[in-house]
């Protein structure tokens, strides 16, 4: 192999000859004192030898001082300006492409800008050339045929950006992948002959490719790809809005989601624009985690690896395992699984999407950093190496000139040795890429005799006497029966399900694991824990995501097991909202620190806040969404410790009650938010203040929240009565604080596909549901002094403040020590406190043929809470 004496040598006789042939034909008297350089440059670069040729003042330039710095905007729409002709535009745009392309070559050679600047430097000027030429187009075909309009004015035809364009991460000499759309039908407007829109972008798409993609004598600005588009070649050119959601809604493909993800309007910002990717984000980031995506990555790149055995693909950097394609499928798995409940995973460009698994604690943050570190050395001998001759190549060189400049340029000692840190590295990315992927559901060897059986037991139809023999060393006789028609009938529904081929062979693969867990786990009581279970299954039938989520990780398969084992309410849990299986990919959340209230509390405010930054502020229906999905999963996690011991039963409630008070603080500042921005904030506020509070009275003010306990609360404000709000639509203070009631009940209890967040009681206001929704202090203070029954003292004994001001809330603690220390007549007090509770009996206590209520009963519960309360 050649030293480095050897290796410039070969560089800088390839690059003297092409330097004699620049001096043979243009004028170099200034050039001489950088003839070493030159010949340098020349040598690691066909292309740049070839443009300075044909163009000897773009070498003058790259002399003085080269930059991929450029405002391409201002420069493009100047040079198009006055151009009349198709020809003239072609010439103008691949001249413009050259010189800028010779600028970053220059620069990437000599090793003066980083690998990502490059990347984004080419993104930019392909993004640049594309819109410009676009526009160009559509402004000559609008003054013949009118200009096609829509809602939000002149309709453009939107130019996606796939792939690396897409991510602003366009290797050197790339083709682009384009997907063509327009907003609506019709006809063009404002001229002579008219068209129909779909006829007009027709026209627009096929000049835009032409102009694009057509060779001339100065070559070609991109090579034009357009078969992302849905139905591929044999679909139109472009489609229009409303063809596009239905494709992707009926027809769109697992592999189409991953190209989706990088899918970039080339257009400026705006209506149009946002409308089309409303359009394709449900498509390509579910609502759920999506572990189908792993499947569908295994055949993206077993199709890739036949494509690479077909071709006789060798030493390629890009396909090849632990190449760049590796990297990008890594990141973009991730995308498609989290995506949908992660907006930090909806990035198009790869660091930032690496950078989020990092902060998301998905991947860890050395594996990032190797990968991404990798992933750079990869794209800049990719660029290198495209760079020889601007030819689109992956493909390490055979030839010692390409392999010198390549050693030369990432500054290695030889060949040799560039290639051995290149398999390390690649290595390390196929490690990676490998663990994605890898079957981890196939964990049963052929000696497994119990899977075996397991499988018989599901896959093949076996009657009842076949069943029992198949388990006879494993289970007792009756409780294999009872097996038996626990499966059966859980077969026989399934008959109402449409699962689809994906759905009915993921199923088939997932039950021998269930039962295998089962039989191992929990041999005496089966039945039992095995009904638990097909409840959740069966809810999740029609779901094939979470079927592939057990599939592909059966740690979480036999938490599921062990979880529903202990709590039939868990089990119902996991059934109502299926969502809750995520929380079980990270077992660590199911042990709760048996930490202080405080501490628990500013613990769920900072994630329930964390959380909600990532919703836009006016998107009501995601932010109600968010806070019924955080209390979901903390409920989850508080039984999951409650059940293994992890934390005390005392803390449990404590643990209940302070989720509450965080998710309302939330809810507070929410729907603050919401009405001052209707009505503005009452103009005696101050400091930041709200004038406002909560008291939570019953087992909320008592620290005593169960998992399925309502929120009974009263809310206090201290408005003068004079006070009005200060926006265009103002109001008096009091109804403010109103409306602000309202909208805080109407969060809590509106029922969406989550649930409820909380059911509420506010009968323990003053007048009760006659009274107003939120009083003012002064009004609460003379109730209770002078009007409220001996029941509502006692439910005093339990309030406190759980939001708001700090001032108010220290009023409301005045008036409740009065209330509560003032003297009673002791036969009276016991009188009142007996005759509510005979009252509530008569009323609440549920008739049932068998067992005890412990809450209406004689001696139950409200007893234990209403003896202390016979105070003074």
């Amino acid at each position: 192999m050649p030293t480095q004496i050897q290796m410039n040598r070969i560089i800088d006789e390839q690059g003297a000859a092409h330097w004699q042939r620049f001096c043979e034909q243009h004028d170099t008297s200034r050039l001489a004192e950088h003839e070493s350089a030159i010949i340098s440059i020349f040598g690691r670069s066909e292309f740049i030898a070839r443009q300075c040729q044909a163009h000897p003042e773009w070498l003058h330039e790259l002399i003085d001082e080269p930059t991929a710095a450029v405002d391409h905007a201002t420069q493009l729409a100047e040079l198009l300006e006055d151009i009349t002709s198709e020809a003239a535009m072609h010439k103008a745009i691949r001249q413009y492409r050259n010189r800028h392309m010779l600028h970053l070559a220059w620069l990437d050679l000599h090793n003066e800008q980083s690998i990502e600047t490059s990347l984004r430097a080419t993104s930019e000027l392909a993004d640049a050339l594309i819109y410009y030429t676009y526009l160009w187009i559509y402004n000559q075909l609008t003054a013949r045929y009118g200009t096609p309009q829509g809602p939000y004015g002149p309709q453009p035809m939107l130019m996606l950006a796939m792939g690396k364009l897409g991510g602003m991460e366009l290797n050197f000499s790339s083709d682009i992948d384009l997907i063509f759309c327009y907003p609506y039908k019709g006809e063009t407007q404002g001229a002579k002959k008219s068209l129909e829109h779909q006829q007009f972008f027709n026209k627009v798409a096929q000049k835009l490719i032409a102009a694009l993609d057509k060779v001339t004598v100065d070559g070609q600005v991109f090579r034009v790809d357009m078969r992302l588009r849905p139905f591929g070649d044999s679909g139109p050119l472009v489609s229009h809005f409303s063809a596009f959601e239905d494709y992707y809604q009926e027809q769109g493909r697992s592999w189409e989601r991953f190209a989706m993800i990088k899918a970039r309007p080339v257009n400026p910002r705006g209506d149009y624009n946002d409308e089309l990717l409303q359009i394709l984000r449900p498509f390509t980031f579910r609502r759920y985690l999506d572990f189908t995506t792993i499947d569908a990555l295994r055949h993206m790149k077993g199709l890739i690896n036949r494509e690479i055995r077909r071709r006789g693909l060798r030493n390629n950097i890009k396909l090849g395992p632990g190449g760049i394609r590796e990297v990008e499928f890594f990141a973009q798995s991730f995308q498609l699984i989290h995506g949908g409940r992660e907006p930090l995973l909806r990035q198009r460009g790869l660091k930032d999407t690496l950078d989020a698994l990092s902060e998301l604690h998905i991947v860890e943050a050395d594996t990032i950093s190797m990968i991404y570190q990798n992933y750079l050395f990869l794209r800049k001998l990719e660029h290198t190496l495209q760079q020889l001759n601007d030819e689109q190549t992956q493909t390490l060189p055979d030839d010692e000139h390409g392999r010198a400049v390549l050693a030369a340029v990432m500054d290695y000692a030889d060949y040799d040795t560039l290639g051995t840190a290149l398999n390390a590295k690649m290595a390390d990315i196929h490690a990676q890429f490998n663990d994605l992927v890898e079957e981890h559901h196939q964990a049963h060897d052929e000696t497994d005799t119990l899977f075996s059986i397991c499988k018989d037991a599901w896959q093949v139809d076996l009657g009842l006497e076949e069943f029992v023999a198949l388990f006879d060393d494993y289970l007792e006789g009756d409780e294999c029966e009872q097996v038996y028609r626990r499966l059966e009938d859980f077969r026989a529904n399934l008959r109402n399900f449409r699962l689809g081929e994906r759905g009915g062979s993921t199923l088939d693969e997932l039950m021998p694991e269930l039962l295998h867990t089962l039989v191992e786990a929990h041999p005496d009581r089966i039945e039992q824990v095995m009904r638990r279970v097909l409840s959740v299954i069966k809810a999740i039938t029609g779901r094939t995501t979470y079927l592939n989520l057990l599939l592909e990780n059966l740690s979480v398969l036999k938490q599921l097991v062990k979880l529903c084992e202990r709590s039939e309410w868990i089990a119902v849990q996991i059934k109502r909202f299926p969502l809750l299986l995520d929380e079980l990919l990270t077992p660590l959340y199911l042990e709760q620190q048996n930490t202080g209230a405080a501490d628990s509390l500013r613990e769920y405010q900072d994630e329930l806040r964390q959380l909600l930054l990532r919703v836009e502020p006016e998107d009501v229906e995601l932010t109600m969404d968010i806070c019924r999905q955080f209390k979901l999963s903390q409920q989850l996690r508080i039984a999951a410790s409650d059940i293994n011991g992890s934390l005390p039963i005392n803390k449990v409630s404590d643990k209940l009650t302070m989720l509450a008070e965080a998710i309302l603080n939330s809810v507070i500042r929410y729907a603050w938010q919401q009405v001052s921005l209707r009505y503005g904030q009452p103009a005696h506020l101050n400091d930041n203040n709200l004038g406002f509070a909560v008291i939570g009275y019953g087992k909320l003010g008592g620290f005593e929240l169960g998992y399925g306990s309502d929120l009974d609360l009263v809310f206090l404000h201290n408005a003068p009565k004079d006070s009005q709000t200060n926006g265009k639509r103002s109001v008096s203070a009091q109804q403010f604080y109103i409306k602000l009631a309202q909208r805080i009940m109407h969060f809590l209890n509106t029922t969406t596909l989550f649930g409820q967040l909380y059911e509420t009681d506010l009968r323990l206001r003053p007048s009760g549901s006659a009274g107003l929704l939120c009083c003012h202090i002064d009004g609460f203070e003379t109730y209770q002094r002078d009007e409220a029954w001996t029941w509502e003292h006692q439910a005093l004994v339990r309030a406190r403040g759980v939001a708001g001001d700090a001032s108010l809330l220290s009023q409301f603690d005045v008036v409740r020590r009065q209330i509560l220390t003032r003297q009673r007549a002791l036969p009276s007090l016991i009188s009142d406190v007996t005759s509510m509770r005979e009252k509530m009996r008569t009323h609440l206590e549920h008739q049932r043929e068998e067992g005890v209520d412990l809450k209406q009963c004689a001696g139950a519960l409200p007893i234990l809470s209403l003896s202390p309360n016979i105070w003074c």
